[in-house]
């Protein structure tokens, strides 16, 4: 089972997740007051922190926020993916996927919730243990560590809370004051700089190296994120701030690309943070292949069928895969082409239309699509036997990002020579040579192709400022350029009269 070598906190998350309310289970088992006093009772609360990565919660929103309503709401709203309504209706979701796509949204969106309660959960989960650590009696030295890592876990959430909504609540506590009643805004600039410090100051209390947990290293490329983007964040540029971070980050390029995909992707030496997941053990909400592929696509992985149910839904936007020299091997992220029936060596026919599953670059209708129209998301391995719940780990940071940060900042210093070996190394890898001319389109293209369909890509549109162009059925942004941020839910305003909605909505 492939958990058993990871360390023993990552074993309690498992073990933790398959209960239906994580926080519920643990306080009506057992009262804080009885339980917590040990390192080891202690490294078993932690780990609910991490399993909070994955979400779960059952709200009927957010109940498997992290591969679909989460990346969905990041990847739609980029140039890099979309979820057309089909022919006859389907996913037009009282056309949420629709606002998401032409930059249309509303603060009543319920994708946009999604992520909020997501991230907040996260919040919530890590504040609950630091106070359960706190009443622990542990001493300050056995518990600066643990304080460390789930202080790093909560600057990741606001970390996303800060590029996706920008001015949001900064609530470090567990017990509510009565007096002061939930917490207001904070503006984008504070939480910038409370993630900012968060990170240096808890950074040397994180482990060195331990999978799926958030390390230095983590917490280093977090805070290189963040400087890479602080422009657009406070207004001030940190390129060199950037570069001072990712130096101090180690790590290396796995020399196939696709090793950081695979089933058992665990053993990448390149991942520097993700999600881990292993249906054997009860992990849930890891089924982004069945979200992307057509419904008989079982059909083309197995010759029984033994493949679970697709719902064709979010696929590449028109203009993605040309993007891709033919030669990159990134280019097989994209499922394009003829689906061939292991059953009979033939095409696969749609049972709908009567019409061959081949999937196509070219979208007909945005409002209208015919099923097989786009790319499909085929970057993680899939297989025969596969179940509803993948076992693959979700990626969420690997080294490739720190080599194309140094490389960005080192062009936007004026200084692109400086940039070629970074980019070369990736370049490399992907079986392509590196252009004689380095500079800013390139670098903008280059994370593109590389970071295709791993959450990066709407970031990466605004720092470019591409974010607001004119696209394919999408109209330019507005001038004043507010959909950089995504609105505050109405559904929590509606709860907290503290909160500020941001300009333009």
């Amino acid at each position: 089972m492939k958990f058993k070598s990871i360390i023993s906190i990552l074993t309690s998350v498992l073990i933790l997740s398959a209960c239906t309310d994580l926080s519920e289970t643990l306080y009506d088992r057992v009262q804080s007051s009885d339980y917590g006093k040990t390192p080891a009772e202690i490294e078993t609360i932690v780990g609910r922190a991490y399993s909070s990565l994955r979400g779960g919660a059952a709200d009927g929103v957010n109940f498997y926020p992290t591969c679909e309503f989460v990346f969905f709401m990041t990847a739609v709203a980029s140039d890099e993916c979309v979820i057309p309504t089909r022919v006859g209706g389907d996913w037009f979701d009282q056309g949420v996927y629709i606002q998401l796509h032409q930059h249309t949204w509303t603060p009543s969106n319920e994708k946009i919730w999604a992520v909020w309660k997501y991230c907040y959960n996260g919040i919530a989960s890590a504040n609950s243990i630091i106070y359960q650590v706190q009443q622990s009696g542990l001493s300050e030295e056995a518990a600066r560590p643990i304080y460390a890592e789930l202080k790093g876990l909560r600057a990741y959430y606001y970390a996303r809370l800060l590029d996706v909504y920008g001015n949001v609540p900064l609530d470090t506590t567990y017990i509510v004051d009565a007096e002061k009643g939930l917490p207001g805004t904070s503006s984008r600039a504070e939480v910038y700089n409370f993630v900012v410090r968060e990170l240096i100051d808890n950074s040397n209390y994180l482990p060195k190296n331990a999978y799926g947990r958030f390390t230095q290293d983590a917490a280093n490329l977090l805070l290189a994120r963040l400087y890479l983007n602080s422009e657009v964040y406070v207004g001030k540029a940190g390129w060199q701030d950037c570069l001072t971070a990712c130096s101090r980050i180690s790590g290396v390029l796995e020399g196939d690309y696709y090793a950081n995909f695979k089933q058992e992707n665990q053993t990448s030496k390149e991942i520097i943070f993700s999600i881990p997941y292993d249906n054997k053990m009860g992990t849930v909400g890891n089924y982004m292949a069945s979200m992307t592929y057509h419904y008989e696509q079982k059909w083309a992985l197995s010759a029984t069928g033994n493949y679970q149910w697709c719902g064709n839904g979010i696929c590449a936007k028109p203009g993605l895969y040309s993007a891709f020299d033919e030669n990159d091997i990134r280019r097989k992220s994209i499922l394009i082409g003829p689906q061939i029936d292991l059953r009979t060596g033939s095409t696969i026919i749609m049972p709908a239309s009567g019409n061959p599953l081949i999937y196509t670059e070219e979208i007909d209708n945005l409002t209208n699509a015919a099923q097989n129209c786009g790319g499909r998301l085929a970057k993680y391995e899939d297989k025969a036997g596969d179940t509803w719940e993948r076992d693959y780990d979700m990626v969420l940071m690997r080294y490739a990002e720190v080599l194309l940060m140094q490389a960005e900042c080192y062009v936007r210093l004026g200084d692109p020579a400086s940039a070629r070996p970074f980019v070369e190394q990736v370049r490399k890898r992907a079986s392509l040579d590196t252009p004689e001319t380095i500079n800013l389109d390139f670098i903008d293209q280059e994370l593109r192709r590389e970071f295709v369909f791993e959450d990066h890509r709407r970031t990466d549109n605004i720092r470019f400022g591409t974010f607001f162009d004119e696209g394919w059925e999408k109209p330019a942004d507005p001038a004043d350029k507010h959909t950089s941020l995504f609105p505050i839910p109405a559904q929590e305003i509606a709860k907290n009269n503290r909160l500020k909605q941001n300009p333009g909505y």
